[in-house]
């Protein structure tokens, strides 16, 4: 085998081609990755939501309870409330301040959908800031 050092003159030839194998090689590792992480990150798991450990936060010294009864009847703190009142009954209740948080308390058998409509009911009457009311799980055992 022999090699061949003098090409002939100083000039050397530009080249015009990409190689493009190593972009092709990481386009392939990059599919890879994504097919398997993309079923992952799918969630289909039953939950029970209602108790939570995360540490409570303090109450301001008047809190506004929503509460979303089992059988889909509303109350703001012991009052009873219809729906289509639930805006007008907020306003009284808060003094039309509509940055008072409110807390919602769903009962454990309330579907997911009603207390997601009774939120949207809140968002439609102006009060943006909502907390979700569970029991401690510490209390609990």
């Amino acid at each position: 085998m022999s090699v061949r050092l003098d090409h002939g003159g100083d000039v050397l030839d530009e080249l015009h081609e990409i190689n493009v194998t190593p972009f092709i090689d990481v386009m392939l590792v990059l599919l890879i990755i994504f097919m398997v992480a993309a079923p992952l990150a799918t969630v289909d798991i039953a939950v029970d939501l209602p108790s939570s450990t995360a540490k409570p936060q303090e109450r301001p010294d008047m809190p506004v309870f929503l509460s979303v009864k089992s059988d889909l009847s509303l109350a703001i703190g012991d009052e009873m409330v219809a729906r289509a009142g639930l805006s007008d009954a907020l306003i009284r209740t808060t003094k039309g301040d509509k940055d008072t948080r409110i807390f919602v308390r769903g009962d454990r058998t309330v579907p997911y959908g009603e207390v997601m409509e009774v939120m949207n009911l809140l968002r439609g009457a102006g009060f943006l800031k909502v907390a979700l009311v569970g029991l401690d799980k510490a209390q609990q055992q």
